[in-house]
C-alpha cells in the first residue's frame, strides 16, 4: 500500500467543512493518523477569514494521479469547492498531496509539494505526524524544517506566530457528528 501525507484546509464554514472533508476521506482511504488542527492566517490574499489546517496520513492503492482525481477532487466537488484564478482565494475545502511514498519498488518518486519548504501551515502539521521523516530532497527531518519555518515566520510577524492549535476542533474531527 502507498502512503500519502495530505493537507486539508478550509476557511469557508470551516467548522463544518474540515470535519466533513475528513469524514469523506475516511470513506475512501484508510486514515492512519490525523494531526492537531491549526488555525492559520491567510497567505497571499489577507482580506479573508483565517484557515483551519490539518495533516492526514492515508494508505491507498492509488497512485498520486489517481488519488488526486478519484478521491481528493471528488471530495472538493462534494463540498462545493470553487476554483478561481487566485490560488489564495477563500475555499470550502482544499486537499493537497504534500508527500507520497510508493510501496512499489523502483516506482518513480512523486515530488514533494514545494509549499512544504515555504509555509509553516504545511510543515508544522506534517511534522506532528512524522517528526523524524526526512524531506525527500533535502534529508532534513520534518520537525527541524517546521521549527525553522515557524521561527522565521514568527520573527517576521513581530513575534506573533502565523498559526496556533485549535484543540476544540481536534474533538470535532475525532467525533464528526457532534
Amino acid at each position: 500500500m502507498n502512503q500519502a501525507y495530505l493537507l486539508l484546509g478550509s476557511n469557508i464554514d470551516k467548522e463544518h467543512n474540515l470535519p466533513a472533508g475528513l469524514q469523506l476521506l475516511r470513506a475512501q482511504c484508510q486514515v492512519l493518523a490525523v494531526s492537531p488542527v491549526y488555525e492559520t492566517a491567510p497567505v497571499g490574499l489577507h482580506e479573508q477569514p483565517n484557515f483551519f489546517n490539518v495533516a492526514v496520513l492515508v494508505e491507498t492503492e492509488l497512485d498520486p494521479a489517481g488519488l488526486k482525481t478519484q478521491v481528493l477532487a471528488h471530495i472538493e466537488r462534494q463540498l462545493k469547492r470553487v476554483r478561481t484564478s487566485d490560488k489564495n482565494a477563500p475555499r470550502t475545502i482544499d486537499l493537497d498531496i504534500i508527500l507520497f511514498r510508493s510501496a512499489e519498488a523502483g516506482a518513480p518518486n512523486y515530488p514533494p509539494d514545494p509549499d512544504l519548504q515555504k509555509f509553516p501551515h504545511v510543515a508544522v502539521p506534517l511534522a506532528d505526524l512524522a517528526p523524524n521523516l526526512p524531506h525527500p530532497q533535502t534529508g532534513e527531518p520534518l520537525r527541524v524544517l517546521a521549527d525553522h519555518l515557524l521561527a522565521a515566520a514568527t520573527a517576521q510577524n513581530h513575534g506573533q506566530p502565523p498559526l496556533w492549535p485549535r484543540p476544540d476542533m481536534d474533538q470535532r474531527l475525532a467525533n464528526p457528528h457532534r
